[in-house]
């Protein structure tokens, strides 16, 4: 692809994910977010209706009467894009590649960080971290980040998201808000969440196609494991193994949502030949409550 076409993709995908946004999702991001980064103010004397859990008991020891920790919300949030780039991602049956549906998503969630004035940062992995851009704030950073969304070629077309999530907590010491976009075809990773998820605030966003949970029965049929490059002759009219296929998917899938619940983190699910903008709203306002 040449750098005109690329920039032709990063306005295209500019316009779509801005308007979106801006009308929909800047408030709700803001609203969902907004006092998750607490920072230490002062000490003050105890009030009636002050909340019992922010006393400073050394603090009340010393003067033999009650004071509590005043905290003042973080002006400013760091959000980070964790984005899988392996092979399973160019893989799509309905309107559009996985990997288009994802690009999209990032760069909503990009534009609705650079409106809330906070920083955006990216990390790329298959089965290692193929690249990083470490948080910074504006709209030129946010437009580097698409560009390498749609024209970034990876080293590898498997998929490890431990390797991903110990580089976040390496990498990132102050807390961020993370979303994570995957189809989520791994395992494994639950203790590496859970670290991760300690220190940030954690989202998973499993973007998935229709076929990735199911196959037809087209008789014998030469499929291609997109991460291993293998070729294998599959007789999709064996019950047995659409069935093997099936329990598979939902085993990963099942394994996702628990693992991220478990760790304290949240998920959202959809297809590609779903509406993504439902999902995030949705998302974002039972946040709020």
């Amino acid at each position: 692809m040449d750098t005109k076409e690329i920039l032709k993709k990063v306005r295209k995908i500019e316009i779509k994910t801005r308007r979106l946004s801006d009308h929909i999702f800047g408030g709700e991001y803001h609203s969902s977010f907004k006092g998750r980064g607490m920072t230490f103010s002062e000490v003050r004397q105890y009030q009636f209706g002050d909340d019992v859990r922010a006393i400073d008991w050394n603090v009340t020891a010393r003067y033999n009467e009650p004071y509590v920790k005043v905290f003042e919300e973080e002006r400013e949030l760091t959000m980070m894009l964790m984005v899988d780039v392996s092979g399973s991602e160019l893989f799509g049956t309905s309107n559009q590649f996985k990997k288009e549906t994802v690009t999209e998503i990032a760069a909503t969630l990009a534009f609705s960080a650079t409106q809330n004035n906070d920083k955006v940062g990216l990390i790329l992995f298959s089965d290692d971290v193929e690249l990083f851009i470490p948080p910074k704030k504006g709209k030129s950073h946010v437009l580097r980040i698409i560009r390498e969304l749609i024209e970034f070629k990876p080293k590898s077309k498997k998929t490890n998201i431990a390797t991903a999530l110990k580089f976040l907590s390496s990498v990132m010491k102050k807390r961020a808000i993370v979303f994570m976009l995957s189809d989520f075809m791994d395992d494994d990773y639950e203790k590496t969440l859970k670290i991760a998820g300690n220190k940030h605030d954690v989202t998973g966003i499993r973007v998935y196609d229709k076929h990735d949970e199911e196959i037809l029965n087209l008789g014998m049929v030469p499929m291609l494991d997109a991460e291993t490059g293998n070729v294998q002759l599959i007789n999709t009219a064996s019950k047995s193994v659409r069935n093997s296929y099936k329990a598979n998917a939902l085993r990963l899938s099942d394994y996702y949502v628990n693992t991220f619940k478990r760790s304290g983190s949240g998920t959202i699910s959809t297809r590609v030949d779903e509406s993504y903008v439902k999902k995030l709203l949705g998302y974002f306002k039972h946040k709020n409550k």
